[in-house]
């Protein structure tokens, strides 16, 4: 069966039956990578850190996150801080 006709195929399947195709795949996955030598895992590393370098160029969907860069985070009273204790429940 040819990757083109299990894409097909999923959305015809239950819930229940993609999620046991997922589960599958991703041990078989996880079974190739356990596989690997060193020298191949920093060879997959150095390939998807090459890959990921345009996911964070100027410009990038990423790099709009770098406007929020020196802002704080959350705005609230310093009050709030002070009574951290009345929201955590021990």
């Amino acid at each position: 069966m040819q990757i083109k006709e299990i894409l097909q195929a999923l959305p015809s399947l239950s819930i229940s039956d993609r999620l046991k195709i997922a589960e599958l795949a991703l041990q078989l996955v996880l079974q190739e990578k356990r596989s690997l030598t060193k020298d191949e895992q920093k060879c997959q590393l150095t390939l998807a850190a090459m890959t990921a370098i345009a996911d964070y160029a100027p410009g990038s969907e990423l790099d709009i996150f770098s406007d929020l860069e020196g802002e704080d985070f959350c705005d609230y009273p310093d009050e709030d801080f002070h009574n951290l204790g009345n929201y955590v429940q021990r």
